[in-house]
């Protein structure tokens, strides 16, 4: 993994996002990001994790370096927390954020919206932003996510969740997004925080993505929704040198996807059913 992320920033990404699963269950993590924050030329490290085993680590992350954490929070109310997660470890997950925060780390809350099961929790997320300086970004649900479930657009889309929040915020503001943002983002006059909605179904943000992945078995994924593109592992096991390895990726960098809809197009038959925990999403 460092050996992969330091040919990539010889490319010039400055910037790298350890997702998972979830990362911190890896018993190196730490020693990973250590290494990983001595490359030259990275810029900046961020994670995202859901918070169980974050808290006692953020002195630690501050100090390597670590700027912004995305946190996973679907609710903020315990039973459904412990319904979704199967686990009570909302508490947990709190003390992670407070801690980050105390710690001058940037927060992201990331929220999937699941119709029948959180979606009474818009707000209350939403309201985190008054007095927090956090941004909560709320996620469409991608339909697929490790089953056979429908492929129709989320009954709690990009236009519902914006509606739900400007009928209860009719002040609610468009604010610039940065570039390549996934994001749409708003803020309400007098928070402290801003909210953002990300279209991860609908796709509208795929003109500007310049995201890679790759994910707990080696593969390269230019887009969420392709089948992989590229199987680094096995390139690295064959002995590639790093100048063979880079062609490989310039190659398929150069020929990406114009969006999600023709990367998905393009398996071929090959029904989007993965587990978002299998390709760092």
């Amino acid at each position: 993994m460092l050996r992969l992320c330091r040919v990539m920033v010889r490319l010039g990404i400055n910037k790298v996002r350890i997702t998972g699963g979830e990362p911190f269950v890896r018993k190196d993590l730490m020693k990973f990001l250590t290494e990983l924050s001595k490359l030259e030329g990275l810029q900046q490290i961020s994670l995202t994790t859901n918070g169980v085993l974050t808290a006692p680590l953020v002195p630690e992350l501050k100090k390597i370096g670590i700027r912004s954490v995305n946190l996973s929070l679907d609710t903020l109310d315990r039973a459904r927390f412990f319904q979704i997660t199967r686990r009570d470890e909302l508490p947990q997950v709190l003390e992670t954020m407070d801690a980050l925060l105390r710690h001058d780390i940037e927060v992201k809350i990331n929220a999937v919206v699941m119709d029948g099961q959180n979606s009474d929790d818009i707000l209350p997320l939403a309201e985190m932003t008054k007095n927090l300086p956090v941004d909560v970004r709320f996620i469409e649900e991608m339909p697929f996510n490790g089953g056979d479930h429908s492929t129709t657009l989320p009954i709690w889309d990009y236009r519902r969740i914006l509606q739900t929040l400007q009928t209860e915020w009719p002040d609610l503001e468009k604010i610039p997004d940065p570039p390549f943002s996934t994001s749409m983002n708003y803020r309400r006059p007098g928070h402290q925080g801003k909210v953002g909605i990300i279209a991860a179904w609908s796709r509208t943000f795929c003109g500007t993505c310049n995201r890679i992945r790759v994910t707990p078995q080696g593969v390269l994924k230019t887009c969420l929704y392709d089948h992989g593109v590229l199987n680094l592992r096995d390139l690295m096991r064959e002995g590639l040198n790093d100048e063979a390895l880079t062609e490989h990726l310039l190659r398929v960098f150069n020929h990406r996807h114009k969006s999600g809809w023709e990367a998905e197009e393009a398996r071929r038959g090959v029904p989007v059913q993965e587990s978002m925990a299998t390709i760092g999403g």
